[in-house]
């Protein structure tokens, strides 16, 4: 049997950890205590439970066995490693390190009632060395579905066995809610715009959740110019993060990877129908 769990914790290897590190972490998650400190960003873990990554994990006895796929990235913060993302926009779009600078959550839309800011862009790499020249960056993570985690760390809080608990509960990430709930109507608003004002949006996801949605193109485009969305495409191996893969799609591109489905058949329809029917005024 397989299930998601804890990857990553606080920025640690969840496999590394000792009982007495989970136990601690664990009153963290539950907030009986503070949070650490992110060591991808300079701010204290503001992640609720702390959870960065998960992971597949085959049972042994109740227990964790060995890992069976994947890590994917649930926390928007672990794509700031190294400063990784940054770095290799910087380096598509041709800015030197010298000459590069970033500013975050920079205002893009405001309410038409109140005149405050109503959305923004995670991150904007800009030069001006030339005039001023810049790029958003959209960071995307992946939720995922079933149970919250509040139960394991309730597990991991009074757990001393050397090797961790499997998962209680099952879940799984949760690529629709994530892509076309999530980052489709972010590329719907701030694509276009972009557009017009003669400017890109870099999108950055996992290798994982990029795969989902159908995975790189055959082949994959590197000009600039033929396009409207960069994706920047991260895997993590070893705890650490990595560059996989980037391509350049135009928006109507990009919103065909993001919306990719097909209605299921009639009859698979109507099996999980029969299956879900209960008596009016059943819960």
């Amino acid at each position: 049997m397989s299930r998601y769990g804890i990857a990553e914790w606080y920025g640690r290897p969840f496999l590394d950890l000792t009982p007495e590190e989970r136990q601690s972490l664990a009153a963290a998650a539950l907030q009986e205590t503070e949070p650490p400190d992110c060591p991808f960003r300079p701010i204290t873990c503001n992640k609720k439970g702390g959870v960065c990554s998960i992971q597949p994990y085959e049972e042994e006895g109740g227990r964790i066995g060995h890992v069976s796929g994947e890590s994917v990235i649930t926390c928007p913060n672990r794509f700031e490693h190294g400063q990784l993302l940054i770095r290799w926009l910087a380096e598509i779009v041709g800015f030197s390190s010298e000459e590069a600078m970033i500013a975050r959550e920079v205002p893009f839309m405001r309410s038409t009632t109140t005149g405050r800011p109503a959305g923004k862009i995670d991150l904007v790499l800009a030069s001006l060395r030339q005039g001023l020249r810049w790029f958003g960056l959209e960071v995307q993570a992946v939720y995922f579905s079933g149970k919250g985690m509040s139960e394991e760390f309730e597990a991991l809080r009074h757990d001393l066995h050397e090797t961790p608990p499997f998962p209680l509960h099952n879940r799984r990430p949760d690529w629709r809610s994530s892509s076309a709930k999530r980052l489709m109507p972010q590329l719907r608003v701030k694509g276009p715009t972009l557009r017009r004002w003669h400017s890109k949006i870099a999108v950055a996801v996992d290798a994982p959740f990029f795969e989902s949605l159908g995975g790189p193109s055959d082949p994959p485009s590197h000009d600039l110019d033929s396009g409207d969305v960069l994706w920047l495409v991260t895997s993590l191996s070893n705890g650490q993060l990595e560059r996989h893969h980037w391509e350049v799609l135009t928006l109507e591109e990009s919103g065909e990877k993001l919306l990719a489905a097909e209605p299921v058949t009639r009859a698979a329809f109507e099996q999980d129908l029969h299956g879900k029917l209960a008596p009016f005024g059943e819960p």
